[in-house]
């Protein structure tokens, strides 16, 4: 005969349910009363990852979080306190108990001045429209010329491959070689051929850009040893550089 085994032995009693209820009552208890106190309030916000003129803006944005519990800080909160500054994003985020928000940003360098007619708008390294400009005059940086092409709205990225590939050689020029970038007047982008149009004229070849560091040493050398006096540079076979 089979024995029959009461479910009810496997049940908790009365009395570990009630013991479990308020363990977890005094949980969220407290839970509630860290966030809402000044137990965990934030006193110090951490910022990473960025150039110190930039962590010191956005230190200057995230200053509202002070004194607020770091329960309640997550990163929506803090992507709604960024939102004034469209060349930052936020990577990561983490809580360093019991008083520091400990975050992580990428920020953009604006590297061109797109333009369309009379239109104008500021982009960055990394094809980013940080804003329109009234008054282009006032920038210093290469131009960026297209025609028909669509520009997206404040803090969108550039789709069109005629505004973005140059925007993307200018980031990597300025990152290879500032001195050379503060040369540069035009970015152009030819049928996938990439063009920089120095501000005394030179055009500086480099096809695809496929070794552009290698490309700007060479068209550097190429520059000094004719004094700059050069319809153009073609660097695009850096082994076999062409003056014209």
């Amino acid at each position: 005969m089979t024995a029959v085994i009461p479910i009810a032995r496997f049940l908790p009693s009365g009395r570990s349910l009630l013991i479990g209820f308020g363990l977890l009552g005094l949980a969220v208890g407290g839970y509630l009363l860290a966030r809402e106190t000044s137990m965990f309030a934030v006193q110090e916000v951490e910022v990473r990852g960025a150039r110190p003129s930039a962590v010191r803006r956005v230190d200057k944005a995230l200053a509202p979080l002070a004194g607020q519990s770091l329960l309640s800080v997550d990163s929506a909160a803090i992507d709604r306190n960024l939102q004034a500054l469209p060349d930052v994003s936020l990577i990561s985020y983490d809580r360093a108990f019991p008083h520091t928000a400990r975050i992580v940003v990428s920020a953009e360098r604006p590297v061109a001045v797109l333009r369309r007619g009379s239109e104008a708008w500021l982009v960055t390294e990394r094809g980013r429209v940080l804003k329109t400009l009234g008054d282009p005059t006032g920038w210093s940086l290469p131009r960026i010329w297209i025609a028909g092409s669509a520009v997206p709205g404040d803090g969108a990225l550039l789709k069109d491959d005629a505004a973005l590939a140059p925007a993307l050689i200018l980031g990597q020029v300025l990152t290879a070689d500032g001195r050379l970038f503060t040369q540069v007047g035009e970015a152009r982008d030819v049928d996938g051929e990439r063009v920089l149009v120095l501000r005394g004229g030179t055009e500086l070849r480099l096809g695809p850009a496929d070794d552009l560091p290698l490309q700007l040493a060479v068209a550097r050398k190429v520059l000094e040893a004719v004094d700059g006096e050069a319809g153009y540079v073609d660097v695009s076979v850096p082994e076999r550089a062409v003056v014209g």
